[in-house]
């Protein structure tokens, strides 16, 4: 049984946050160097199709936003990677509700795919998109990546949140009912 007190009982989270982050990033990078390196622009494999990967360079945001602004998202996510940094370095110990493996991984996958993203806007000045799913918009590791984590995070927060409500609730209505007034 581990140690509350342990070293690894206190920075298993801050690991398992960068772990995610590296692994995104890396699952990213090589994926888009294969599209690259395989496919022509505008090619896709299959041709048609519901699902298909498609070379695509996006000098927007994830799902094809702002297009043809490359400096300013550039800016935007250094200070995102930045915040989450910080957060997950520094902040999280002010919530610890919030400092937990599902939440640090989740930040973990947010992380990684804005760097992923940041890798490509800084070398290219594009970004590589390729997963093309239906008519919805193409997409890349990490934007997926972002999109899940961010879903994860704040789902799990709405989660923590309506628990410790729920929790409160119950307290004051024990409360209530072991101070002698009878319950309806």
């Amino acid at each position: 049984m581990r140690r509350a007190n342990s070293p690894w009982g206190k920075w298993w989270r801050t690991v398992v946050f960068f772990l995610v982050a590296l692994a995104v990033v890396i699952g990213d990078q090589l994926s888009k160097v294969w599209i690259r390196s395989n496919l022509a622009l505008g090619q896709s494999l299959p041709e048609g199709g519901f699902f298909r990967l498609t070379h695509i360079q996006n000098t927007g945001a994830a799902f094809g936003m702002f297009q043809d602004h490359t400096f300013p998202l550039t800016v935007i996510s250094f200070v995102g990677a930045a915040v989450i940094l910080f957060y997950a370095l520094y902040m999280c110990r002010r919530f610890p509700f919030l400092n937990n493996g599902i939440s640090m991984a989740a930040l973990g996958a947010v992380l990684g795919g804005t760097v992923g993203n940041l890798i490509d806007r800084l070398n290219l000045g594009y970004v590589t998109d390729f997963i093309t799913v239906g008519t919805f918009p193409s997409f890349n590791v990490a934007d997926a990546s972002i999109t899940t984590g961010t879903s994860v995070f704040g789902g799990f927060l709405v989660y923590l949140l309506v628990k410790e409500r729920r929790e409160a609730e119950g307290e004051q209505i024990a409360s209530h009912n072991d101070s002698g007034s009878p319950s309806a």
